[in-house]
C-alpha cells in the first residue's frame, strides 16, 4: 500500500564561511492515511525544518536533496512554484507554531481565512462556509469572530482558527508544528483533543511536531525521535515509550515529571552535555558525546 507521505534520506545543507552546516541529515519518515505520527526532539534538532521541507518552504539559502519525497505516490521533488501553490494548503496544510504571530494583525480573521482558502476551494471561502468551519472546531458565535482582528482573540481561539483554516481546504495531510506552544495546560489539552477528533472524523494524515513526549503519548500512533538532524528511533507509541531502544529516548523519558514520583527525594532526570554543532562531517551516532553507554 502506498503511504500518504514518504520521505527517504532527506538532507538539508547550509553553506557557511569555511564550513558546511547540515541541520537535517538522512531523515526517513512515512505517514499512512488516517495515521498520527509524532516527531519528537529538542529545539534545534531539525524537526521543524523537516516539516518546512515537506511543505516546500525551505529557505533559498538551504540546499535540499532526498532520494524520495512523495505525497500519495506523487513526487514533491522538483516542483515549480506554481505546482507547489496547488499542493501547499490544498493537499498539505500546516498549523504553525505560534498562534500569537501566525496572523497578520492588520486584517480581520475572516479576510485572512478567505485569502488562504480561496485559491484551493473558492466555494469554501464564502463567509457562511468559513463560519461553519469555526463552529466545527468549537468556536462560539463564529460570525462575530470572522469580523474580529487577531488581537481580539485569545491564544486558544487563534489556534482553533488555524485548525479550521487548515481543514477548510480538505487536505490529505496536516502538519501541526508545536500546536500547544504558548498555551496554558487546560487549553493545551483542549487543542490536542480537537486534533484527535478532527483526525478521526476526516481520516486525514496528521504529523504532530513537539519537544515533549508527554504531549503526544495519548494521541500518536507512531513516534519518530530526532536528535542532531537525524531520526534516532521510530516505532509505535507503546514501543517507544515502554521499551525505548536509543539512549536519547531514554533521557527524554527520564526528563518528564511524573506526579507522585518526582519530588524532593527523586530529582528530575536530565541529559548532560550540549547539542553538537551541525557540521557536515560527523562519524557515527551524533549522540555519542552525551551517551551514557559510549
Amino acid at each position: 500500500m502506498t503511504p500518504l507521505l514518504e520521505v527517504r534520506n532527506l538532507r538539508l545543507e547550509i553553506p557557511a564561511p569555511g564550513a558546511m552546516l547540515r541541520p537535517v541529515r538522512g531523515v526517513d519518515l512515512t505517514v499512512s492515511e488516517g495515521e498520527t505520527l509524532a516527531i519528537v526532539g529538542e529545539s534545534g534538532c531539525g524537526k521543524s525544518l523537516t516539516a518546512l521541507a515537506v511543505m516546500g518552504l525551505v529557505p533559498r539559502a538551504m540546499r535540499l536533496t532526498a532520494d524520495r519525497m512523495a505525497l500519495s505516490g506523487q513526487s514533491l521533488l522538483g516542483l515549480s512554484s506554481r505546482q507547489w501553490r496547488r499542493v501547499r494548503g490544498g493537499r498539505i496544510a500546516m498549523i504553525f507554531q505560534n498562534p500569537m504571530t501566525a496572523f497578520d494583525p492588520c486584517y480581520r480573521i475572516g479576510d485572512q481565512m478567505a485569502e488562504i482558502v480561496r485559491p484551493h476551494r473558492p466555494e469554501a471561502a464564502r463567509p457562511e462556509r468559513l463560519a461553519a468551519m469555526l463552529d466545527k472546531v468549537g468556536i462560539a458565535t463564529p460570525e462575530e469572530r470572522l469580523r474580529q482582528y487577531p488581537h481580539q482573540l485569545s491564544g486558544g481561539l487563534r489556534q482553533r482558527v488555524m485548525i479550521a483554516t487548515a481543514l477548510a481546504c480538505e487536505p490529505e495531510l496536516i502538519i501541526a508544528d508545536e500546536p500547544t506552544t504558548a498555551l496554558d495546560a487546560t487549553i493545551q489539552a483542549q487543542i490536542l483533543r480537537l486534533l484527535v477528533s478532527v483526525q478521526r472524523e476526516t481520516g486525514v494524515g496528521l504529523v504532530v511536531i513537539t519537544h515533549d513526549l508527554g504531549v503526544v503519548a495519548g494521541i500518536a500512533d507512531r513516534i519518530a525521535v530526532m536528535y542532531g538532524g537525524e531520526v534516532v528511533e521510530t516505532g509505535t507509541t507503546g514501543a517507544v515509550i515502554g521499551r525505548p531502544r536509543h539512549p536519547y529516548t531514554e533521557g527524554l523519558l527520564r526528563s518528564i515529571p511524573l506526579p507522585g514520583k518526582t519530588g524532593r527525594r527523586k530529582a528530575l532526570g536530565y541529559i548532560p552535555g550540549v547539542v553538537p554543532i551541525p557540521l557536515a562531517d560527523r562519524a557515527g551516532c551524533g549522540f555519542r558525546p552525551r551517551c551514557p553507554y559510549a
